[in-house]
């Protein structure tokens, strides 16, 4: 049975996000909100946690997972960004965006592409997500918690607490969060490619 956190959205309580931490650091998969809809969460090591993802969301190797990181100085550890792509990154985030990029050495082989070497990378602009990651100190392993056969992602902790409860170890509530998915944008190849229209404007990359 999956733990249900209550979280104030505006000024997430230390001790709850410290409790969230302690078990993403045991190896456990949580729900959490995001500012694009609610997401699956685990450290970024976590094999068994990777394998949950995807049988969760019924998902094949080909899926980018995302690396959700707290800000730039972090995300410049995982991925090869240069100069003209890092300021069109930095044009819009923290914000709705997940950008898919050649992956550094510190990304575990199991979470890149298997044939392009990347990983998804987003800085969110939600201050729950903001805490635990301050809190855990390294990115989160991320997907976007879309399930099988679905149009719609998940977006109420209640909700996901009664669909989930024997499959994630904890859901995280901070009331609303986004409704729609990332916009993802695929850097790859030196020039952007919007790969999902989502909750972030793709225009500016179109």
């Amino acid at each position: 049975m999956a733990r249900f956190f209550d979280v104030h959205p505006h000024d997430p309580q230390p001790r709850t996000i410290g409790k969230v931490v302690e078990l993403i650091r045991a190896g456990g998969l949580v729900a959490y909100p995001t500012d694009s809809c609610y997401a699956l969460g685990a450290q970024m090591g976590n094999r068994d946690a990777l394998d949950r993802i995807r049988g969760i969301r019924a998902l094949t190797d080909k899926h980018h997972f995302t690396l959700v990181c707290r800000d730039f100085a972090q995300l410049g550890q995982f991925v090869m960004v240069d100069n003209d792509v890092f300021r069109a990154i930095k044009a819009v985030t923290p914000g709705s965006y997940t950008f898919i990029l050649p992956a550094t050495r510190e990304v575990p082989r199991r979470m890149l592409h298997p044939k392009k070497k990347t990983v998804g990378v987003r800085i969110p602009d939600h201050r729950t997500t903001q805490a635990l990651l301050a809190e855990l100190g390294e990115p989160l392993l991320s997907s976007t918690l879309l399930l099988p056969d679905e149009e719609e992602p998940l977006t109420q902790g209640w909700e996901i607490k009664e669909r989930l409860d024997h499959v994630v170890d904890a859901v995280v509530d901070s009331g609303d969060c986004g409704t729609e998915p990332t916009t993802v944008v695929d850097f790859s190849s030196g020039e952007a490619e919007v790969v999902r229209r989502g909750a972030g404007d793709p225009s500016r990359f179109e």
